[in-house]
């Protein structure tokens, strides 16, 4: 695939930044929210961008998609986020065809996640890939390409054990409060954000603390309220965030707000006060950090975090990339494919028009000429023919250019296989 273009005069590129390289703050100069990310595809349909699949999450914000060069991608980013080319340029990466793929494999299925084994992404790649299809951004190669590695991310979490033990930053999450605060069970916990983040810290809360004294707060109450009657819990208004912080042993924050929720102001530092902030951009201000009584804990430092199941899970990554090996291997076979099926098409329609033109020659030739008996015959030796052209081009990659370079010239296809 390196060798040629896999859509008309572009070049498959993934473009974006991570927790490898990036803090919490450059990251959330690109972060995009929904309102972003649609704005984003939409401009990008205008500019003629066929395919594209936009992910942001706490840990990276990446875009896949087809461009004559990848600043293309690189400036929709931009002009849709608060980050500057010149901050992208120091911390991003870009991989261009083969290297793309094999990078949405490894993102798609944990291998590359801040908390190994963090199976959250998939989820995110499956939303990413149906707001694309919305905007009709999809094309066949990225439908295939993404079915592919959900099909791999399944066959892992299903065939081995990388993923065994909870995985998440919601769960590291809370396993830090287990680990950092006495008598949890006895605590006023705040949780101020119901999203997919928030949710799962909820759920892991109760499973994990037996605390019966947690408090959701939403901006949207309805929100919260539908999660708390799941759990039983307690939803007070936004009104209330204030008034709540200070009955609060604990504070999470999951808001996923482009600015701070949650500033100096709000917090009352007479008594200890844990604060989590499980948001990128940074949703709570970073002069909490220096009121007295109280600690600040980003989820970059709760990523950082080992368990004991983490070294366990390590040993399962040979056999997850086996598993991505051979799915991406299929679908890099399905691809080649895809290079000579223009060539295949246009061979056929050829053979097609010199049957006809045999037959209608046979035709006046002979007078009890049977149509239906030579329209089976030439229809099966052409079916023939080309199942041997396609078997030759499918078995000898090496030369599939000169093979095809080959049946264009003899067959005189070049403007048609076009």
């Amino acid at each position: 695939m390196e060798d040629y273009h896999i859509a008309s005069g572009k070049h498959f590129y993934t473009i974006g930044l991570s927790y490898k390289k990036a803090d919490a703050e450059i990251r959330g100069h690109f972060s995009l929210d929904e309102e972003a990310k649609n704005g984003l595809l939409q401009q990008a349909k205008a500019k003629g961008i066929d395919a594209i699949l936009v992910t942001s999450t706490c840990n990276r914000t990446e875009i896949y998609g087809f461009a004559q060069h990848p600043f293309q991608l690189i400036k929709l980013l931009c002009e849709h986020t608060h980050g500057t080319v010149e901050e992208f340029e120091k911390v991003a990466y870009v991989h261009k065809n083969k290297q793309a793929i094999s990078h949405m494999f490894r993102v798609g299925t944990g291998l590359d996640s801040q908390i190994l084994g963090d199976f959250e992404i998939i989820s995110q790649l499956k939303v990413a890939f149906i707001r694309s299809k919305k905007f009709g951004l999809v094309n066949a190669f990225l439908e295939r390409l993404a079915n592919a590695v959900i099909q791999a991310s399944k066959r892992i979490k299903n065939e081995t054990e990388i993923s065994s033990g909870a995985t998440s930053v919601a769960f590291a999450s809370v396993q830090y409060i287990l680990n950092n605060v006495p008598n949890v069970s006895d605590k006023n916990i705040l949780l101020f954000g119901t999203g997919k983040i928030g949710r799962n810290t909820c759920e892991n809360l109760i499973k994990h603390t037996k605390n019966e004294h947690i408090t959701l707060i939403n901006r949207t109450k309805d929100k919260a309220e539908k999660i708390a009657g799941k759990f039983n819990l307690i939803v007070k208004d936004y009104a209330d965030l204030q008034a709540e912080i200070r009955k609060a042993d604990i504070l999470i924050v999951a808001t996923g707000a482009q600015n701070p929720t949650i500033s100096e102001e709000l917090i009352y530092s007479n008594k200890d006060l844990l604060v989590l902030d499980l948001s990128i951009p940074k949703n709570v201000s970073e002069d909490v950090a220096h009121l007295l009584n109280v600690k600040l804990v980003h989820l970059d430092q709760l990523a950082k975090m080992t368990d004991e199941n983490l070294e366990r899970r390590k040993q399962f990554i040979p056999q997850a990339e086996s598993i991505i090996k051979e799915v991406e291997t299929d679908f890099n076979k399905w691809l080649e494919t895809r290079k000579f099926a223009p060539t295949i098409k246009a061979l056929k329609k050829k053979l097609r028009s010199m049957k006809d033109a045999e037959l209608d020659f046979q035709r006046r030739k002979i007078s009890d000429f049977n149509d239906e008996q030579a329209e089976i015959v030439s229809n099966r030796i052409i079916q023939k023919i080309m199942k041997h052209f396609a078997n030759h081009l499918k078995g000898d990659s090496e030369t599939t250019d000169e093979s095809l370079e080959l049946i264009q010239k003899v067959f005189q296809l070049e403007e048609q296989a076009k």
